[in-house]
């Protein structure tokens, strides 16, 4: 059973509720195991414990916020071969895919060992603390289904 960390940071409440969108097409593929976790509340020591770990960002001045930075940078100091991860971001106007892009470069920077599972999910929101765009959460939904099932192969 392959076993899946979504960590996330939220400021309204959006990337939190990707993040469950995520895990709710994570759980419709047999054989994942996952676990939802705000940032701030999630034990490092206990990512050995994972096979996959997916990070989640509200798009923050044009790149993740900065405690997802300091995440990223922590697991830099753990020995995470052979484990995968993916990103997702919400995002505000033009910013589409602006954090993933970044915390994908910066995992590949400074976690070598971890392997990127799929391309990221950028989500968009209507307004600073407006909801997530129509259309947006079935997207949230088939990206944990595709992980999921990348993960079983």
């Amino acid at each position: 059973m392959a076993k899946v960390i979504v960590v996330y940071e939220t400021k309204y409440g959006n990337t939190k509720l990707v993040a469950e969108k995520i895990i709710e097409g994570m759980r419709e593929v047999e054989g994942i195991e996952t676990t939802l976790s705000e940032i701030k509340e999630f034990d490092l020591n206990k990512l050995a414990n994972y096979d996959a770990i997916l990070i989640g960002s509200p798009n923050h001045f044009g790149g993740p916020t900065r405690g997802i930075k300091k995440f990223i940078d922590k697991l830099g100091k753990l020995s995470l071969s052979g484990k995968s991860f993916a990103v997702f971001d919400t995002y505000l106007g033009k910013d589409f895919e602006k954090a993933v892009k970044k915390m994908e470069k910066q995992i590949n920077e400074k976690v070598p060992g971890l392997k990127m599972i799929a391309p990221g999910l950028s989500i968009r929101v209507e307004g600073m603390k407006g909801l997530i765009s129509e259309g947006e959460l079935p997207k949230c939904i088939e990206f944990g289904k595709k992980i999921a099932n990348l993960l079983k192969t």
